[in-house]
């Protein structure tokens, strides 16, 4: 039996850009729903972090996510089996009030949603559940880790010394011996696909912050029959940076149309002729139909491989931004990681917020 694999597809993410919906349920509607379709699939599991905003929903975003997402799997016979993430809960403290119970809720026979965890059989294959664990469900989610007898777990877990995205490792989160009796671990929550041959994060299925712009992105099906999973690379990008060196490149020969519906940052390096660089700059704004281009400069005294991504994304993004400072700070004895995740924690928070 084939299972699909996705988790943290974060519906609503961006502030319900059009460019970001279009590139999102253009990977539904042109690469996952066909391949399960061709492949016969009837089963998937989503590891949680169905939606973005933990405090609301737009009606476009709710509207677009049962037309685009929920009816094909309806249309097409497909069992869905849903987990809630710590993005889809209303409350820290609980899983109780949730966007999947109240948007999904049972009004589909094919869809199934756990808000706590559960041994699930599939192929007479039992596979453990763990939705997101929080103060109130922890120990029973760690008393039945220890009855089941499922081999395999899939679910959203914070698991301290992964990568969250390319280079940051989290601080926070369980001991990985928390789950050392399953013999393999798959679960969403942090961005970037990695794993120590134990636990596997599975990654996003597609880009949706600037940091995920050096990890593929994609789903995973996984084989009841062998306990093996292949990766289904996605191959769409909505981010792009561009490191202008006029000292090792002709930009006047380069095409800009590889930057067609992406957001672009052209990081500047070396420009010794000026003429030809408002020569690309202007083929860049006029000819690309790039959705959004920033020029960041000045790293003349920099190769480009040593660019960090840090300091490109001080333009961009306030976490960054705020990293950044804590790095810079003059202080003895500061444990900036545990500063750094107190940061992110209130800055999730005020993000979603009402206002």
């Amino acid at each position: 039996m084939k299972i699909a694999l996705i988790t943290d597809t974060h519906f609503g993410a961006r502030n319900d850009h059009c460019h970001f919906n279009d590139y999102f349920y253009d990977f539904y509607d042109n690469q996952f729903f066909p391949y399960l379709k061709e492949h016969n699939i009837k089963t998937c599991i989503h590891l949680g972090d169905v939606m973005d905003r933990r405090k609301f929903v737009s009606y476009k975003i709710a509207q677009d996510f049962r037309k685009k997402f929920i009816q094909p799997f309806v249309d097409l016979n497909i069992d869905l089996h849903m987990m809630v993430g710590n993005h889809d809960t209303f409350y820290k403290n609980t899983n109780d009030v949730n966007s999947l119970d109240e948007l999904i809720g049972e009004r589909y026979k094919n869809i199934t949603i756990y808000s706590e965890c559960q041994t699930v059989e599939f192929d007479e294959l039992p596979i453990f559940f763990i939705p997101w664990i929080n103060n109130t469900n922890a120990q029973h989610t760690f008393d039945e880790i220890e009855k089941t007898k499922s081999i395999i777990a899939m679910g959203h877990l914070e698991i301290r010394g992964f990568e969250m995205h390319h280079g940051q490792h989290s601080e926070v989160g369980w001991e990985k011996d928390k789950f050392q009796k399953f013999d393999t671990v798959y679960t969403g929550h942090f961005h970037k696909k990695s794993d120590d041959g134990h636990i596997f994060y599975l990654g996003t299925p597609y880009q949706i912050f600037w940091n995920d712009d050096r990890c593929p992105k994609g789903f995973h099906i996984f084989d009841t029959e062998t306990l093996e999973t292949e990766r289904i690379i996605n191959p769409r990008k909505i981010f792009q940076k561009i490191y202008y060196d006029d000292s090792v490149k002709d930009f006047s020969k380069e095409s800009v149309l590889t930057s067609q519906n992406k957001y672009v940052k052209l990081i500047i390096v070396n420009k010794k002729d000026l003429y030809n660089f408002d020569r690309y700059v202007d083929r860049l704004l006029t000819e690309s139909k790039a959705h959004d281009i920033k020029v960041i400069e000045d790293f003349s005294e920099l190769k480009a491989e040593n660019i960090s991504d840090a300091i490109t994304e001080n333009t961009q993004d306030t976490m960054s931004i705020l990293e950044n400072y804590v790095d810079d700070l003059d202080v003895q004895n500061l444990n900036r990681n545990r500063l750094k995740g107190m940061l992110k924690s209130l800055y999730i928070e005020a993000s979603n917020m009402e206002i």
